[in-house]
């Protein structure tokens, strides 16, 4: 069983930031160091859009390209956490945030986080 709690979500205006957090539990992620963690983003009429990925050290991290530069993410392997920083929000970023493993996704997915960027 796989559980994926995402959280730090709200409502905030372009050029703000938010923080998200991703916890991870179940028997699948026993070894969660092991496992490159992303974050994900749905919008509507879109497909999910990978926005993120850090392999299992923490070392590793690619970044979609509207994000780079203004996105990071980060985890502790200690707390079965996965974390998103956001800033210089835009409109364009709004979407329901969510957190699986890469590149093989677990279900069920979490019920996600919603940002929302608007003035």
């Amino acid at each position: 069983q796989v559980q994926l709690v995402e959280s730090g979500g709200g409502l905030v205006q372009p050029g703000g930031s938010l923080r998200l957090s991703c916890a991870a539990s179940g028997s699948a992620f026993s070894l969660f160091s092991f496992y490159t963690m992303a974050w994900y983003r749905l919008t509507p009429g879109k497909q999910r859009e990978l926005v993120a990925r850090i392999g299992g050290g923490g070392a590793s991290r690619i970044y979609h390209d509207s994000v780079k530069d203004r996105f990071t993410i980060s985890r502790d392997n200690a707390k079965n956490t996965v974390y998103l920083t956001m800033t210089n929000l835009k409109p364009e970023d709004t979407a329901i945030y969510y957190c699986n493993a890469y590149p093989q996704n677990y279900d069920p997915w979490g019920q996600g986080t919603q940002v929302t960027v608007s003035p």
